[in-house]
């Protein structure tokens, strides 16, 4: 317990054992109602005297109507018609069911920061030819570091030295280890488990995926759902209504009904105790938070509770091919040469894509190491000029005065050359010089592991949709489609018209449907970000992705978008469980206390006992 809560509790112990002296005075004693008063006010001041203090503060604040003064005036009110025990009860339980709420929160919070406990200490730098343990905010850019087995990696960069085996879980919540040596990168917030290793920083603390990831999660408390949003609108009418109608109830009945006015005004107070919305104000952004805290557990990153609840009530998937269902490994499997020779062919892709990042660039690069044992990365680039790259088309180039051609069949449509169309699927490169067709390279793609599983869960869970969209030629695409299980596939788009098919989709869906478009996050951001939902796969050390996406998924695994569609459903389901019993509560109690049914005691159960048990349901979004 903190020393807030072991306060809290001493408070509630010794004002315990006055109200229990007072009980045991009045009812086996014939002492005078003053000593009865005096007790009661003894041990109102014990376990009260906060209470009262924060409702005159907030009175002065001009926050008249909070639970604070709601309570004050239940408890004055009883003291001041002669039931000093229930005034005493009412504050006395409140402190309880205050102490359980501050326990409740304080765990879930702690849940949720031992899930995010990912934020390394310190780093060990490299100064004057020593390590030195330093703050990770002051290592540079460049500054090598040095990470031995069992710490965490504070800051992103590069192996120079060393390898060993990561920890990637608090990332992505993968449970096997990655293998990682010299030349790749090493992400922060990753434990490296065996040798230790030297890491040539490539980005700043502040800039770091570790920062990214902890500020995503702590700053997703800023967007509020549509839910949160009620109920804060909810409680700003709700408290002034029902203070309006115990005035009501305490002034009008007398009136009419031409009764003693002191049992109606204890009505008003019991409708008061019952009538704070703690429960609801409470329960329903913890539920959000659990819900955002599990998910990161998982390696899936909401990046606030309005897109917890949109993804929630997904009802079209939209998928892009290369990078989310398939591993985006490209490997040349067939080449077709019809004016040079297989090499030639080849050579004249790795010069026309020579400049690309392309994964397809880079699948033809190998390929030509593969063939004649030379680095394409090296190759003599002197006489390859004006170089023009068009996004879905292809590359044009000028190389030894020749006009290169390399791209897919629009490219060479748009050209009017007459090429052979490759019917295999998998995409094809046809190129051409000077105008003349030479030949075509099939290159193919993988599927991952667990798409097809990803897909079939995702019908399992009742999503009606499900569309591929791919700049892929028709066969291959239909293929891949086919393998999957999706009956809706789209092919040879380019950027704009996945643009525009997601914008159909928007269109054609139902009233409280969403349409989630999944992608990688760098080539698709002005999908993702059309979409009603963008999640962006695969995101791990990627700022595109980060940037980009509403929901990004540290790793590249599909089954991970059933799961945190799934999530989102539960944590929405929590929701919903929680206004549902408070409000249903309330308005039973509300109804029992006008009518004088309920008495101070259940009043405090209404409010107290309903704002804990929705809290402890609340923190089942963790799990």
């Amino acid at each position: 317990m903190t020393k807030k809560q072991k306060k809290a509790l001493r408070k509630i112990i010794a004002g315990g054992v006055v109200f229990a002296a007072a009980l045991l005075v009045g009812h086996f004693t014939e002492a005078p109602w003053y000593v009865n008063l005096a007790l009661g006010i003894i041990a109102m001041c014990i376990v009260g005297l906060d209470i009262f203090w924060k409702a005159v503060k907030n009175l002065g604040k001009g926050q008249m109507l909070d639970e604070n003064f709601l309570m004050t005036l239940a408890a004055v009110g009883a003291f001041f018609i002669g039931d000093y025990t229930e005034g005493v009860a009412v504050m006395l339980f409140y402190q309880i069911g205050e102490l359980f709420q501050s326990c409740a929160v304080a765990k879930s919070r702690r849940s949720i920061a031992e899930l995010m406990d990912i934020r390394p200490d310190s780093a060990n730098v490299l100064r004057d030819g020593e390590f030195v343990c330093v703050d990770p905010y002051e290592v540079k850019v460049e500054d090598v570091i040095l990470v031995k087995p069992g710490e965490k990696i504070p800051l992103d960069g590069i192996v120079i030295e060393g390898k060993s085996s990561m920890d990637t879980s608090p990332l992505t919540g993968e449970s096997l280890p990655r293998n990682i040596k010299e030349g790749e990168e090493a992400l922060s917030g990753c434990v490296n488990l065996s040798g230790a290793i030297q890491v040539r920083v490539t980005k700043e603390f502040g800039e770091s995926t570790v920062s990214k990831i902890l500020d995503l999660v702590e700053n997703a408390s800023e967007k509020k759902s549509k839910s949160e949003n009620f109920i804060t609108k909810f409680a700003r009418y709700y408290t002034p209504i029902v203070v309006g109608l115990a005035v009501v109830l305490a002034v009008i009945p007398p009136l009419i009904l031409q009764e003693g006015i002191w049992e109606w005004v204890h009505r008003a107070l019991i409708f008061l105790v019952i009538s704070c919305p703690c429960a609801l104000v409470i329960s329903i952004p913890l539920s959000f938070f659990g819900g955002i805290g599990g998910a990161s557990s998982k390696g899936v990153l909401i990046k606030g509770s309005n897109y917890l609840e949109t993804l929630a009530r997904a009802e079209i998937v939209v998928m892009d091919k290369t990078g989310t269902l398939t591993k985006g490994t490209f490997e040349v499997t067939h080449i077709f040469p019809e004016k040079c020779s297989r090499e030639e062919l080849l050579k004249l892709c790795v010069y026309g894509e020579y400049y690309s990042q392309h994964p397809i660039a880079q699948s033809l690069k190998k390929a030509y190491g593969t063939m004649t044992g030379i680095d394409a990365n090296g190759i003599d680039t002197a006489g390859l000029k004006d170089v023009e790259e068009i996004s879905g088309h292809g590359v044009r180039a000028i190389l030894d005065g020749a006009e290169i051609l390399v791209g897919n069949d629009k490219w060479m449509r748009q050209f009017q050359i007459a090429y052979v169309p490759v019917k295999q699927a998998g995409t094809v490169v046809y190129v051409a010089k000077n105008k003349e067709y030479m030949g075509s390279i099939l290159i193919s793609d993988e599927l991952k592991a667990d798409a097809v599983q990803a897909i079939a869960d995702m019908k399992q869970w009742g999503i009606k949709r499900l569309v591929m969209l791919t700049g892929d030629q028709k066969e291959a695409g239909e293929q891949i489609a086919g393998k999957l299980g999706i009956d809706e596939v789209y092919t040879q788009l380019l950027p704009k018209d996945k643009v525009e098919q997601v914008e159909r989709l928007l269109n054609e869906k139902s009233k409280d449907g969403m349409v989630v478009f999944v992608g990688d996050g760098i080539n698709d951001a002005p999908v993702l970000s059309r979409a009603d939902v963008g999640i962006a796969m695969g995101g791990l050390g990627s700022d595109a992705a980060i940037e980009a996406a509403d929901v990004v998924i540290m790793h590249d695994e599909p089954s991970k978008i059933p799961q945190a569609i799934l999530i989102c459903r539960k944590t929405l389901s929590i929701v919903r469980q929680n206004i549902v019993f408070a409000l249903g509560v309330k308005i039973v109690f509300l109804i029992m206390g006008a009518f004088g049914v309920a008495n101070m005691w259940e009043a405090v159960f209404a409010d107290v006992g309903v704002s804990v048990i929705a809290i402890l349901n609340a923190m089942r979004a963790l799990r």
